[in-house]
């Protein structure tokens, strides 16, 4: 798939149309209702593979949209997956408001859902599902493998924010800071630990999925220092082993592969795909540790939903006494749900 789709350059306007699904050989529209905010119905194209592969599920740029369905009689030349590209809520297709990195990250996880039921003669194994995302889509695949530790198999992030408030405070012309001053609401001076809660930076420690990273060293927009941060940071917390990271030397203008080679825009179209390739089995969280709470955390044992996105806590947990222990700078309640049964509880209060 050609890595032009995660450049940044325009702002969609809202598409008008009925949302009417549409369908062609190997394209299609569709829509599906969120399933945590009820009655939103969001939007995803699908890239269908000529034969059954894996699911690479996919976001697009802060400012940007998923492309315009477009009927398609042959598979895309060089696409072997199934690929689920996600209209994020409040976006050209989708209805919602974005969140930053909150509820629009579980979108991605109901249009997958979603294409898992529909799609299934197109998918060799449903358990087995990758992610690849640039620039804005970057910073929701850095947060989205720590608000998911056990469900993706594999993850790209190509010129990713890492962290939200450095963003917000190297954002010299505001082109970015305009939308995060409506989508989280306060400024990080106001409110740190808001843009924390988004930062994958922040819910690093939680990362099980081998992640692929590339950023051209002089990218203007979102600096190369996100990458190397999380890279320094994976190191320091041991996760540095699920950790690849390529920086393109002398690359990056205002559009992120700015002055970049064919050559070397294969490298990262062959390295990204190897890290997929080298990874075809589930990961698993420990069956007792600590995990970072960024609003939500949801894993195939249990989830933690807590009652604001804007919080950070650490659970504590262990599966097999089935102990749970939420502990927060600041007060805050939460829904613990496991074994099909849900419990409200306070958080511990520590600082």
């Amino acid at each position: 798939m050609p890595y032009e789709q995660y450049e940044d350059s325009i702002r969609l306007s809202k598409h008008a149309k009925t949302k009417e699904s549409q369908f062609s050989p190997y394209c299609d529209l569709i829509y599906y209702e969120s399933t945590r905010t009820p009655g939103v119905m969001l939007a995803a194209r699908i890239v269908k593979p000529a034969k059954p592969s894996y699911i690479v599920a996919g976001t697009h740029g802060w400012h940007m949209s998923i492309p315009k369905f477009q009927h398609m009689e042959q598979p895309v030349e060089g696409n072997d997956y199934l690929r689920v590209d996600v209209d994020m809520r409040g976006r050209s297709f989708s209805e919602g408001a974005p969140d930053c990195n909150g509820w629009e990250l579980y979108d991605v996880i109901d249009a997958i859902e979603y294409a898992k039921k529909a799609y299934a003669q197109y998918i060799l194994d449903p358990d087995i599902v990758y992610f690849e995302a640039g620039s804005g889509g970057g910073g929701n695949a850095m947060a989205i493998v720590g608000k998911f530790p056990d469900y993706f198999a594999a993850c790209t992030a190509l010129c990713g924010i890492s962290d939200y408030a450095l963003w917000y405070e190297h954002d010299d012309i505001g082109e970015f800071r305009d939308e995060m001053d409506v989508w989280i609401g306060p400024s990080p001076d106001a409110d740190p630990m808001a843009y924390r809660a988004r930062s994958g930076l922040e819910l690093l420690g939680n990362l099980q999925t081998p992640i692929y990273l590339a950023h051209g060293e002089t990218d203007i927009r979102v600096p190369s220092v996100h990458s190397r941060n999380f890279v320094r940071k994976a190191a320091e917390t041991g996760k540095g082993g699920l950790v690849r990271y390529y920086e393109l030397p002398g690359v990056g203008t205002r559009d992120h592969w700015g002055l970049a080679t064919e050559e070397m825009m294969e490298r990262v179209r062959r390295e990204s795909e190897n890290n997929r390739l080298e990874h075809r089995a589930c990961v698993r969280i420990p069956e007792k540790g600590a995990l970072t709470v960024g609003g939500y955390l949801f894993t195939k044992h249990f989830s933690i939903v807590i009652d604001s996105l804007n919080i950070v806590a650490t659970l504590n947990y262990d599966l097999n006494s089935g102990t749970f222990e939420l502990v927060c700078e600041k007060p805050c309640s939460y829904t613990l749900t496991v074994g099909g049964e849900s419990f409200e509880r306070t958080a511990i209060v520590r600082s």
